[in-house]
């Protein structure tokens, strides 16, 4: 008797999450992105730094189509998300946006409770699905552990979340977006409303998550964009000027320009 062998098919990560190509962008009649070329790299985190409205949200918000909710936006170049165009007709947003998860400046939780804040994301994409309750719990309990902040809340999934501090409100928010799976989280600026202490946990949760998302984080502050990340683009007016390991661009830096940003010669 014949037996069938079955072939294990194994998923090939592409080498870069995000690649943009002649990427311009216009607020109307100003144009806030020229010929943005950028290939960043799948598991590791990348940071963007740069002079305030040079253009470092507008192109994170470009990685999730944020941008088209304003009217007046226009868009040429292409983005790629894991090896396809973004900007396709062919496109969902809901399925973009559970590829490519977005975290703001300020933390955004539902005025709701701990549990369901972490559950909403789940429920908004599992329509039509019954999910038992004890999978629930799984759900809130693994998002909770890997922001590392289970310990501190597994007490009070009902209250809240509000009732939480800064730091654990920018965590939940994180949370919030794993438990669609997301493959790349956006984060922009997460670290701008939070003290020192809020600041270097949220670092520490970065760290931790590296490797299992991609991740790209917009940071007014180079010496956290220093400690945490391990590529580093510069951008000045619209274009990027540099962009390679971290620590080789802040300490043999290639254009003048980086060079007289990170000495604090504009900023």
């Amino acid at each position: 008797m014949n037996t069938a062998t079955a072939k294990k098919v194994e998923t090939v990560t592409p080498e870069f999450a995000i690649q943009t190509s002649k990427l311009d962008l216009w607020y109307g009649t100003f144009q806030a992105l020229f010929q943005v070329d950028l290939s960043i790299k799948s598991g590791i985190i990348t940071s963007l730094i740069g002079p305030s409205g040079c253009g470092k949200s507008t192109f994170l918000r470009s990685v999730n189509r944020i941008n088209e909710r304003l009217g007046y936006v226009r868009i040429e170049g292409t983005v790629n998300v894991f090896d396809k165009n973004i900007y396709d007709q062919d496109v969902e947003l809901v399925q973009l946006r559970k590829q490519v998860g977005m975290v703001f400046q300020r933390p955004n939780p539902l005025p709701t409770s701990i549990r369901e804040n972490i559950l909403y994301g789940h429920k908004l994409h599992h329509t039509g699905r019954r999910v038992s309750r004890s999978e629930q719990d799984d759900i809130v309990e693994d998002a909770l552990k890997q922001v590392l902040l289970w310990d501190k809340v597994k007490d009070r999934l009902n209250q809240k979340a509000t009732s939480l501090s800064l730091e654990e409100q920018q965590k939940l928010c994180i949370a919030r977006l794993l438990p669609v799976q997301p493959q790349i989280l956006l984060m922009d600026e997460p670290c701008s409303a939070l003290d020192p202490k809020g600041t270097a946990a949220v670092e520490e949760l970065i760290w931790d998550l590296a490797g299992k998302y991609t991740i790209l984080i917009v940071t007014h502050n180079m010496a956290q964009a220093r400690r945490a990340s391990e590529e580093c683009i510069f951008m000045l007016m619209g274009k990027v000027v540099e962009h390679s390991a971290t620590e080789k661009l802040f300490v043999t830096p290639k254009s003048k320009e980086t060079a007289n940003y990170i000495e604090g010669r504009y900023g």
